[in-house]
């Protein structure tokens, strides 16, 4: 049966676009119930269990499958995803109003849809000719819709009526909307309450620590004394933010001060970029990371960013008058020219909350449910839930979701989402490191395995059309030790005209990874793999990542090869790319190939490459340099795990060899010739990697430590900067180079992704490069593969595709990788941390020497060359006396009772792991030399003596 469905859709011009689409009805669509006579099961689908016996429900007694409605899914998805709940039946008209009001939650529901021990069955009632409804006059969207649920949890009632009486069933419609429960009971429908329905399983009483919580109508539950302004409705906003009356802005919340924030206004407006909110009833329940209306306020009102440190200790609901003095205390007298704007938040334009991770902190009132959640992100406040658990839930790592925020409320509701494990438990920190980091890391599902190879897998002549076989090449590979993805392999030889072939060799993934199939669409989620210290979070399954298109050696791989003609003194006569087939010779590390160069007796094949290769990378390496390239350092990390309790035993910054060199150069070079084939093809559609030139008040720290040494920094070109800091030597002090660097690392942008067809600025600062991409490492990051696809098109190898010349999906796809591969780096510093923390913990307090990197009003900043570790030295600390300090910003320099620190003094300081406060542990540094009354540890100082204040201030509370 054919009927026609009308509707607008708005333009992206701004126009009015009428819409008719044809719409099948049919009588084939099954119930999904598998004893069902009439459908004859579920047509293929994962079908409801037949006789459904584990929800025991007080309220229905007898089997049954749940129906619930769009506010059902959307805000108890966590209750849904539970493994008490199955027998679910999603409707089409659910689902769509789901996917269109909660991208997250879809793609949850679809999750669940798809794990078959759930036994979720989505029905499509928009196509099934008796349950389909239209529209009626008069009658809005949301109420049609919420017909066209009723009618569908009727028709199923009415239809397994017909089963046979010893499989009879009924369907329970699960709904927080009064008015549409009432409709349901009149017509003969059994209807719950969401609430109602999951505290009458008695079995799961821990379910309902996961009700959302929330009052009928979706709303948050109000009464008592109001703390906030209302915020005024999405239209009042939309209409303010249009006519300038308002600024629209992302919520930024402050690490180190929790009365304070800055909301960054979206848009091209110069002035006004930033505004600073301070003060609780300002803040006005903004979230970090939402979406926000701003009103600035008059001059006379603006502030200066407050250098007070302010932790939340977790007021009472009614002491706001504590809240206000502390208040006050962020008003210090300052200089006109540090006001800056400053406004209050008016309304929320898009809430982007998201589970957080930390834990309880459990009411003092004995048998009290309501209790204060603190996340482990400082920049979240407190969450109140109610949980049945808190005793066991007490020094645990736990999960748990905002619902909303009152206006009577301190601190907004929520419920308990899922138990993580122990504080302080290498898996537990781990998974509560990759949530906070927002790091994709489900193992990969079903659908996207099933578009792998089968296995055994062998290079078919098919795999051979439009692809060169260059087997005989002696291609090998030098990565670090240990590494099983390797996206790429070397080569070097001697032509018959005296010339040099050398060719880049990276693995050929986009020949496995087809666009826009499962695999695609998790990679391009995922966006790039992220290296934690004992773990590798894959962004393409291990078949690929590890074995099919890693080229390792002695096997036939797949590649993608970038392959020049140079002279000797490499400079590039001929480039050209080809698909490929390669057998790399030998995987080496870089010690293995360093080695080999620098042998006396060893001139086979391999080795005769390597040294070519390296030869050609030291002319690149000052090539570049001489064009005004960066070379900057920053201290890398690496562990020594032990082999059984995969403990740190040992922790030493990671040594660089010209091996390294030799392959950065090459890869570097693959990425400029591809971006310039790729811009050539595509001038629009280029996927391209830039890194903005910082402003020049970046620099102020670097010019500012160089000038404290009697050195000059210029900073007008990277040029400039470069030839600065070749010239900043000294032989007194040879690691004063190193530290200039690592703080000219500091002072550069992110570089990011971006499409050629909305950006004019291509330069890439760091490497002096007009144009720059990623080609070379397709295994572990996606904007590799998109730049793959578009050479291969641009070669003629493979065909393009719709999504491949969008320039607004491409930009789409660009901010999820710049997005991603931030997160990532996060995440990687995370691990770091954490696992330095436990070097620590095991090796106890040690003394080791360190530099000043950065001078504070009230402490010092230290880079500990033998660990590569930072840390900060604090001078005034609560509860003891404040000695003199005196800070001078132009120096910089901070003089404590006498003695005067600047940048890049030479220090002696303690390392300890500081474990009294449970949630953020963290290394902690005090001053050994110089010696200053008061200041100075002891050298004999211990761990206790260090949590002495905290562990008192602890026993005495108890």
């Amino acid at each position: 049966m054919l009927k026609s469905k009308t509707f607008l859709k708005k333009t992206r011009t701004g126009g009015v676009m009428k819409i008719v689409r044809e719409h099948y009805l049919r009588d084939d669509i099954g119930c999904g119930a598998p004893g069902c006579a009439e459908c004859g099961g579920a047509h293929g689908e994962p079908a409801l269990e037949p006789q459904p016996q584990d929800q025991a429900s007080s309220l229905w007694p007898r089997p049954h499958y749940l129906l619930p409605d769009t506010n059902v899914l959307l805000h108890q998805i966590d209750v849904l995803e539970d493994p008490a709940i199955r027998n679910v039946i999603v409707l089409q008209t659910v689902l769509q109003e789901v996917r269109n009001r909660s991208a997250p939650v879809y793609k949850r529901i679809r999750d669940v849809t798809n794990n078959l021990e759930k036994h979720f069955y989505t029905f499509t009632n928009e196509h099934h000719r008796e349950t389909y409804v239209e529209q009626e006059q008069g009658e809005n969207a949301n109420d049609r819709n919420d017909r066209a649920i009723r009618v569908a949890a009727k028709w199923y009632n009415e239809h397994l009526n017909k089963m046979s009486a010893e499989n009879q069933l009924q369907v329970i419609f699960i709904t927080n909307d009064r008015k549409n429960k009432e409709k349901a009971v009149e017509e003969g429908i059994p209807a719950f309450t969401c609430e109602e329905y999951i505290k009458s399983l008695t079995a799961n009483p821990e379910l309902i620590d996961r009700l959302a919580c929330l009052s009928e109508d979706g709303k948050e539950i109000e009464s008592g004394k109001i703390i906030f302004s209302e915020h005024l409705p999405l239209s009042k906003l939309q209409q303010g933010v249009k006519s300038g009356i308002y600024l629209q802005g992302t919520f930024r919340a402050s690490r180190e001060n929790y009365l304070e924030a800055t909301v960054w206004i979206h848009g091209d407006t110069e002035e006004n970029k930033e505004i600073i909110v301070q003060g609780l009833k300002h803040l006005n329940r903004a979230v970090h990371e939402d979406v926000v209306a701003v009103e600035i306020l008059p001059k006379n009102q603006w502030v200066a960013p407050s250098p007070v440190v302010l932790q939340d200790e977790g007021q009472d609901e009614d002491d706001v008058e504590k809240e206000e003095e502390t208040e006050r205390m962020l008003k210090t007298t300052i200089n006109e020219k540090m006001l800056r704007p400053t406004g209050r938040v008016v309304g929320i334009i898009k809430r982007n909350w998201r589970p957080y991770c930390g834990m309880l902190s459990k009411s003092a009132i004995k048998e009290s449910r309501r209790h204060l959640f603190t996340p482990a992100d400082k920049r979240i406040p407190r969450i109140r839930i109610e949980t049945r658990q808190a005793s066991a839930l007490e020094g645990r790592r736990i999960i748990v979701a905002i619902d909303g925020w009152p206006r009577n409320s301190r601190y907004p509701n929520g419920h308990f989402v899922r138990n993580l494990g122990d504080v302080g438990e290498k898996e537990t920190e781990t998974e509560v490191l990759l949530l906070e980091h927002d790091v994709p890391h489900q193992p990969f599902s079903q659908a996207v395995l099933s578009f792998l190879p089968k296995m055994p897998w062998s290079i078919t002549e098919n795999d051979m059309k439009n692809r060169e076989d260059l087997r005989h090449l002696c291609v090998c590979s030098v990565d670090p030790p240990g590494c099983t993805d390797i996206d790429d392999a070397l080569h070097c030889r001697e032509l018959k005209n005296g010339n040099l072939e050398v060719g880049v060799h990276i693995a050929d993934v986009s020949h496995f990874i087809r666009p826009g199939n499962a695999l695609d669409q998790e990679s391009a989620r995922r966006g790039t793999t992220v290296y934690l210290c004992e773990k590798r979070i894959d962004m393409v399954p291990e078949l690929l990542s590890s074995n099919l298109c890693s080229l390792r050696c002695n096997v036939d791989r797949l590649a993608f090869s970038c392959i020049w003609e140079m002279n000797h003194n490499a400079e590039i006569l001929k480039t050209r790319f080809t698909k490929s087939v390669i057998n790399s010779k030998a995987s080496l590390t870089y010690a293995e190939a360093q080695m080999r160069i620098d042998s006396a007796t060893m001139n086979d094949d391999i080795t005769t490459s390597l040294r070519g290769l390296n030869k050609l990378a030291k002319i690149l390496k000052k090539g570049r340099i001489e064009k005004g390239a960066l070379t900057l350092s920053s201290p890398e990390v690496r562990f020594h795990m032990d082999s059984e309790t995969h403990d740190p035993i040992d922790l030493q910054t990671k040594e660089l060899r010209e091996t390294n060199s030799m392959v950065e150069e090459f890869m570097l070079l693959a990425n400029i010739s591809v971006a310039k084939k790729i811009h050539e093809e595509f001038s629009e559609h280029a996927l391209l990697r830039k890194h903005p030139a910082p402003p020049p008040s970046n620099y102020e720290v670097l010019v500012k430590a160089a000038k404290s040494k009697n050195l000059e920094i210029k900073t007008d070109t990277a040029r400039s900067l470069a030839d600065s800091l070749d010239r900043a030597e000294s032989l007194a002090f040879p690691y004063l180079n190193t530290l200039l660097r690592i703080l000219a690392t500091r002072c550069m942008m992110q570089a990011v992704y971006f499409c050629s067809g909305m950006d004019n600025d291509f330069h890439h600062y760091g490497l002096a490069s007009p144009i720059y991409t990623h080609f070379t490492s397709p295994i572990r990051r996606y904007a590799d593969i998109i730049v793959h696809r578009l050479l291969a098109v641009a070669i003629g190898a493979d065909c393009t595709y719709p999504e491949l010349t969008d320039k607004h999906k491409l930009a789409d796809i660009c901010k999820n990788l710049n997005f991603r591969h931030k997160m990532a780096q996060y995440a990687q510093r995370a691990s770091v941390a954490f696992h330095t923390q436990l070097f620590f913990k095991s090796k106890g307090i040690v003394s080791e020497e360190a530099y000043i990197l950065f001078v504070r009003k009230n402490a010092i900043v230290v880079l500990i060359p033998k660990y590569g570790l930072e840390g900060t030295v604090f001078f005034e600390e609560k509860d003891k006396p404040k000695p003199q300090l005196i800070y001078d910003d132009e120096a910089p320099s901070l003089k404590i009772e006498g003695v005067v620190f600047h940048v890049f003094d030479k220090v002696k300081v303690k390392i300890m792991l500081d474990s009294s406060n449970l949630q953020h542990q963290k290394i902690r540094m005090a001053l050994v030399e110089p010696q200053i009354p008061g200041i100075s540890v002891p050298s004999e100082i211990s761990n206790m003596d260090i949590n002495e204040p905290e562990e008192k201030r602890r026993k005495l509370e108890k």
